[in-house]
């Protein structure tokens, strides 16, 4: 963000670049500047820089600097034309809209923003974390976006208001770009239902603060796909050249990562206990190779031993082409699981455990007693990270839905 202020201090216009340096010097260049700019210009003596961490908060806290202090030449931009606000009523069937006037005591109002389409990608990119209605008069029944997660639908669902309000504050906070805020009260949420032994809701809890990690970390640029539609695929050979270099030094064999697969365990107290296989080829996922495993050896609480069961049986299928790197959801303990079924099966395959929270990458060291475990902590940003991230949560997400198929089962037998 950068901020032009005139002699006084007082700010004359905010604005964004990711190349701040590119961005402010064109300002000064004289080159083809229409009046209004060059005016702008002439009454800037002091620039003062903000920095944050996405795309998202940017175009956030760009809205929010301009309603705050009113910069002259943005509100000249903002009178010209009509920008788009974000309502959230606060009805008894409240909804977040789209709407370019005030016309709602009963509702607040954020923005305006400068860029329609980008508004809508960061709502619809808010409603898969907290579903909202989109509509002032909902009907009395569950609608499309309800069966797609997207919508509580109040007026069929009123016992849903309360958590429905709670979550309509969070998405107010996030907008105010109060992200640490959301995050915090969300990890209360999620330790309270821990301590309940509620595990599932837990898990709900984190997968929205893992959500909202990911798409305000630096390397997550929503926008840039309204531009360029073939940025996913250079993401992606972004990340996986990213992941080979952090792993060569260990693992010089490591040719292509054509196929990378990953594991996970589920279980709450060893019971109902699941395994997962999920596959990603060329770094995208491929799920007709997803594999389950209803865990045979244990039902009492071993993550160990039941990674170990689950690898062993996939190694033990010779029809299934095998990877060119294994992770595993875990440290020390998973990763020497699985070099206990490598080992047993005899095959030299390079195994990676990525350690929760803290995003570690755990590689086993070979050591003349047997392994030592290296751990290897990166930014969060780093490409090659945010890919064993994406395969874990995957594996994470396919493991919990096949545990609570099976919980569901054992409850109605």
């Amino acid at each position: 963000m950068y901020l032009f202020k005139d002699e006084k201090g007082k700010i004359l216009y905010v604005g964004k670049a990711k190349d701040l340096k590119k961005r402010v010097s064109s300002y000064f260049s004289h080159k083809a500047l229409d009046s209004k700019t060059l005016q702008l210009v002439s009454f800037v003596e002091d620039i003062a820089t903000i920095r944050v961490g996405s795309e998202i908060e940017a175009f956030l806290l760009e809205a929010s600097l301009i309603k705050k202090h009113k910069p002259f030449y943005n509100i000249k931009l903002i009178d010209d034309k009509s920008y788009p606000l974000i309502e959230i009523s606060q009805s008894e069937s409240p909804a977040i809209l789209i709407t370019r006037k005030k016309n709602n005591l009963n509702a607040h109002y954020f923005g305006p923003y400068s860029d329609t389409t980008a508004l809508k990608v960061v709502l619809k990119l808010l409603r898969k974390i907290f579903p909202y209605q989109s509509v002032k008069n909902h009907p009395k029944r569950k609608c499309l976006y309800y069966h797609l997660g997207l919508c509580p639908c109040i007026p069929a669902n009123p016992e849903k208001l309360i958590e429905y309000r709670k979550n309509l504050k969070k998405i107010e906070k996030f907008l105010d770009g109060k992200k640490d805020e959301v995050i915090k009260k969300l990890e209360q949420e999620r330790n309270a239902y821990v301590k309940l032994e509620e595990f599932e809701d837990a898990q709900s809890i984190q997968e929205k603060i893992d959500r909202i990690i990911l798409i305000t970390s630096d390397t997550y640029d929503p926008f840039y796909y309204m531009d360029k539609p073939d940025f996913y695929f250079q993401r992606i050979e972004k990340e996986l050249e990213s992941l080979k270099i952090i792993l060569t030094p260990y693992y010089s064999e490591l040719g292509s990562l054509n196929r990378i697969e990953c594991y996970d365990i589920s279980n709450i107290s060893g019971k109902q206990a699941t395994g997962s296989m999920v596959v990603f080829e060329n770094g995208d996922k491929n799920t007709k190779e997803y594999r389950r495993f209803k865990i045979k050896s244990k039902d009492t609480p071993d993550d160990f031993l039941m990674m170990q069961e689950m690898l062993t049986r996939r190694l033990d299928n010779d029809s299934w082409p095998l990877p060119n790197l294994l992770v595993v959801d875990g440290g020390k303990g998973q990763v020497g699981s699985a070099l206990k079924a490598l080992a047993n099966n005899k095959k030299r395959i390079p195994v990676i455990g990525l350690a929760k929270r803290e995003e570690i990458i755990v590689v086993p060291v070979k050591t003349q007693n047997g392994f030592d475990f290296l751990e290897i902590k990166l930014p969060h940003s780093t490409p090659g990270v945010n890919l064993l991230r994406r395969i874990r949560d995957e594996a994470h997400r396919f493991a919990i839905t096949y545990h609570r198929l099976l919980r569901k089962k054992s409850f109605i037998s």
